[in-house]
């Protein structure tokens, strides 16, 4: 696939930051690329700790939900959390369950199923509370859309706090005044509420949830210490919510995974035993694409309360027997991912589909918790917004993902028409529909499509047009300062150009590793590494001169470190 390169422009006194920091120019230039400017912002990126966090009390509500709980626990009225299927709402759920319990509070969790109930507070949940003789919902990472379903709550003689982190939704007056549609709730707290000074509105559900129990804390006298001791929960959400790494997020990623490495929890120390990782080597990574999937999958799969009973677990023994389940619930997803990826690659070849420039894809067979999956991967093939429909059992659901260039959720809202519901953003979108207008639904979006043939071109952004020779151990150590890497801080992206690749060698059962030198026109060379069709790679640059895409580091084999770049792009030169 054609792939188009440009270099970041962004500028700054790099030599000066550098100078004031102790850091390479380099480094000062990859910290501007992500938009940190200014010496206290650096510094904040850079050195920030858990003192840096900001004061819960900032959040709007967060003292009259503090004030309303600390009244509820001494009166013994009965709690129950409504959380969500996905990490973040579990890990919300359990901050909440453990942190209320530490108070004394009569509290119990239940969590939506996604088939069943569908995301978030509906009318069952609320009846079944009600049925439980519960007096008090407290809903995490959901809640503030759910204005009808808390409106039946109070009907019930229930009282309700909502902790979310979504978009608050927004009702328009006749004069044209558009405001926010808070739903009914002694509490209502949300940074993204427009009256919320809390500095930093990029909080996941369970840092919301986090941020509240610190508060209740507080006011009942336990030392700080017991508070922060949820931080690694908060830190895997945000991971495996997929938020943006800056700010006060990436403090408590950073700090969160200090934390894991060395968790005492021991539903997450066998999760992480019986996935073969090297605890002290934690990273985003293994929270995102190992442990995150594993508690994912009982929510896509079964229930979510498998997730939650694993992070409640006493002891070793039932700790290692739900991480199996876990793990093995995991394996069915991802082979029923890759099942349905083949399914939607096939039926794209035989009809044409990768002609349309907004793909919609109909698998009926597709369990419909995937959808979004797989709708991820066919983008990342074919470079253009993606929909995967599923049957269900009330028509037919969809879940689509998008590309930079496409708002996804404008798109859906020009077929409104041939919807019976919808909803997303811009860069993902959930719909549902009658099964015989899914045609009129693919017609439809590609004609109300204005993406041209450059948006359909991938880009790859460069931050630094950097020779390999360049390389040195003090700055791959320096561009370790900037980690931990993901959404909103990305893995930093390195270039060089008219190079050869000298005495390339294939290794791995399916030839998908070559190593090899790179030798710039001084001779110079440098160990290199490259992770795809081996032997494409030898015959595309045998004798060739190329430009590179790579990443520097460390290679340490029998106790010797030698530098090597990971070539993760390449391109022939015309000479």
């Amino acid at each position: 696939m054609k792939e188009n390169w440009v270099v970041a422009a962004k500028r700054a006194d790099f030599n000066a930051i550098a100078q004031q920091f102790h850091i390479d120019p380099v480094i000062a230039r990859l910290i501007r690329n992500r938009d940190v400017i200014g010496n206290a912002a650096i510094d904040k990126y850079l050195n920030g700790t858990e003192a840096d966090l900001y004061d819960p009390a900032l959040l709007k509500d967060l003292p009259e939900a503090v004030g309303f709980l600390t009244g509820a626990v001494r009166e013994g009225r009965k709690i129950r959390i409504i959380g969500d299927y996905d990490i973040d709402g579990v890990m919300a759920s359990y901050i909440l369950l453990r942190g209320l319990s530490r108070l004394g509070a009569d509290v119990d969790v239940r969590i939506p199923e996604r088939i069943r109930d569908g995301y978030g507070l509906n009318a069952r949940l609320v009846e079944c509370a009600h049925r439980d003789g519960r007096e008090i919902l407290v809903t995490c990472d959901n809640g503030i859309a759910a204005a009808a379903e808390l409106e039946l709550a109070y009907e019930y003689g229930m009282q309700a706090i909502v902790t979310d982190h979504h978009e608050v939704p927004k009702i328009t007056d006749a004069d044209g005044t558009e405001k926010m549609q808070l739903p009914r709730a002694e509490a209502v707290i949300d940074p993204k509420r427009t009256d919320c000074s809390y500095p930093y509105p990029g909080l996941c559900g369970a840092a919301v949830a986090w941020k509240l129990i610190t508060g209740l804390y507080r006011r009942a006298g336990i030392p700080e210490a017991e508070a922060m001791a949820f931080l690694e929960y908060a830190a895997f959400a945000t991971i495996g919510d997929v938020m943006d790494l800056t700010d006060e997020n990436r403090i408590i990623v950073r700090e969160g995974l200090k934390r894991l490495r060395r968790t005492e929890n021991p539903g997450l120390a066998e999760l992480i035993r019986q996935n073969k990782i090297e605890p002290s080597a934690i990273d985003v990574y293994h929270v995102g694409f190992v442990l995150g999937p594993c508690l994912n999958a009982s929510g896509r799969l079964d229930t979510a309360g498998h997730a939650l009973e694993l992070l409640t677990a006493e002891d070793e023994t039932e700790a290692s027997r739900l991480a199996g389940d876990l793990i093995a619930l995991n394996a069915s997803r991802k082979s029923m991912t890759v099942q349905s990826e083949e399914n939607a690659l096939q039926l794209i070849r035989e009809t044409g589909l990768d002609q349309d420039r907004v793909m919609v894809v109909y698998l009926p067979d597709c369990h419909e918790s995937l959808a979004g999956i797989v709708a991820g991967r066919i983008r990342e093939q074919y470079h253009r917004p993606v929909f995967v429909l599923t049957q269900a059992a009330d028509g037919v659901k969809g879940s689509g993902r998008s590309i930079d260039a496409y708002d996804m959720y404008a798109g859906v809202c020009t077929c409104s028409e041939l919807l019976t519901k919808f909803g997303g953003h811009r860069l993902a979108a959930g719909l549902s529909l009658d099964e015989d207008q899914v045609e009129a639904f693919r017609r439809q979006i590609n004609r109300s499509c204005q993406l041209t043939e450059e948006d359909l071109i991938p880009k790859t952004v460069i931050d630094v047009p950097m020779p390999v020779s360049y390389v040195t151990a003090k700055l791959v150590e320096q561009i370790d300062y900037l980690r931990p890497f993901g959404k909103g801080n990305s893995k930093p992206v390195f270039a060089d150009r008219d190079l050869q690749v000298v005495q390339p060698r294939i290794f791995g059962k399916s030839g998908n590793v070559v190593k090899c030198r790179l030798k710039n026109p001084a001779g110079l060379t440098i160990d290199a590494v490259y992770f795809g069709e081996g032997a494409r790679f030898v015959s595309d640059t045998d004798g060739a001169h190329i430009d590179v895409i790579y990443y520097p580091g460390i290679d340490t084999f029998r106790g010797r470190n030698t530098l090597q770049v990971t070539i993760t792009n390449y391109r022939r030169r015309t000479l």
